[in-house]
């Protein structure tokens, strides 16, 4: 195997300018630079990242540790921001927990052993408890999606409450008056904020939520039946409905399309994320896209700017990013006349 030595003979360069070159600690010439860099293509010179490191006290390694990987949100921010990282020239060790705040805890934990250059992760829920773990380590941290009440942890999320009051709104305009959500995981923030901004409006609107119309789901395509199955069996009285996520409301739509339930003839759905399902569907899914992309490259940037740095990185920082709303074939003005969930009681009787 070349050695850097071989290298620098060729490019006619010092062994350190090699380095200098390669790892990019110090700024050389153009001209030398290119030389340096025909040399490693010419002899196939492959760095040993291990000495690179020590040498230069960074791995060039970001953690990013998300609550599934089978989830398209997931997907999403897995692959954003292994492209912003490569971009700056770090590569990922990706975990998922698994939604288990004691298996988020050992994997973080891995993590810091490895001694990598940062962390992005998502957390589990309000469960979650790897602060303690945070408060001792310097290694930079950013919270993506899910964030913390406190302010010393960098974080980069979508504005939630928001997301609930565009659709809020938008179904308000249709002259929709009664309504229903289906909630993610109240033990989660962001829900909690989906939720009051939604609620929220349609008070401010006229409009009605009772507490009978709120469903708890678990972000599933199951939950999303589920929840659309209580609120009709129990008689609730609405003509428009949310569900927090896509996957939840193609729940809702196809439990919908089983009893017979016209949509939006007779129920407007809207979701949450623009997952593909969305738009591929018909009707087309009324949602709100997150900025996903946005968000990842906002995350590794802070990241990569407080790596390495001696000074203390928990600093003040909240992005903060506006939700789109994509409106589609799933929401339309209200039916005339009575509620579907009296009409199939009625047909039950």
């Amino acid at each position: 195997m070349p050695s850097l030595k071989d290298v620098a003979r060729l490019a006619g360069v010092s062994t350190s300018t090699v380095s200098r070159a390669i790892n990019g600690t110090i700024p050389v010439s153009e001209e030398t630079r290119l030389r340096v860099e025909k040399a490693v293509r010419d002899m196939g010179y492959k760095p040993n990242l291990v000495a690179q490191s020590l040498r230069i006290r960074s791995t060039r390694l970001l953690g990013l540790v998300v609550p599934e990987m089978q989830h398209e949100t997931f997907i999403s921010f897995i692959r954003f921001t292994e492209e912003a990282a490569e971009a700056k020239g770090y590569n990922l060790i990706i975990g998922s927990t698994n939604s288990d705040p004691d298996r988020e805890e050992r994997f973080i934990e891995n993590l810091i052993r490895r001694n990598i250059d940062g962390i992005i992760f998502s957390r589990v829920s309000d469960k979650s408890h790897v602060l303690k773990i945070l408060d001792r380590t310097k290694i930079p941290v950013v919270i993506i999606d899910r964030t913390l009440e406190r302010e010393d942890i960098p974080s980069v999320v979508m504005d939630n409450y928001e997301s609930g009051k565009l659709v809020a709104e938008h179904l308000l305009s249709l002259g929709h008056r009664a309504f229903a959500c289906i909630t993610g995981p109240l033990d989660i923030a962001i829900n909690r904020d989906r939720l009051a901004g939604f609620r929220d409006t349609v008070l401010a609107g006229g409009g009605t939520l009772e507490d009978k119309c709120i469903y708890e789901g678990n972000f599933k395509f199951e939950s999303g039946k589920k929840g659309i199955a209580y609120l009709l069996d129990t008689g609730a009285r609405f003509t428009a409905l949310w569900a927090q996520n896509d996957y939840m409301a193609v729940g809702v739509l196809n439990l919908l399309s089983e009893r017979g339930i016209a949509v939006p003839g007779e129920i407007s759905v809207a979701g949450l994320d623009n997952i593909q399902q969305s738009w591929m569907m018909r009707p087309s899914l009324t949602t709100v896209a997150q900025p996903f992309r946005e968000m990842c490259t906002h995350a590794v940037d802070i990241i990569i700017d407080r790596a390495g740095r001696e000074d203390d990185n928990r600093e003040k920082i909240r992005v903060m990013l506006k939700p789109e709303l994509i409106v589609r074939e799933t929401t339309a003005r209200p039916p005339e006349g009575s509620f579907a969930a009296e009409r199939k009681e009625v047909e039950r009787k």
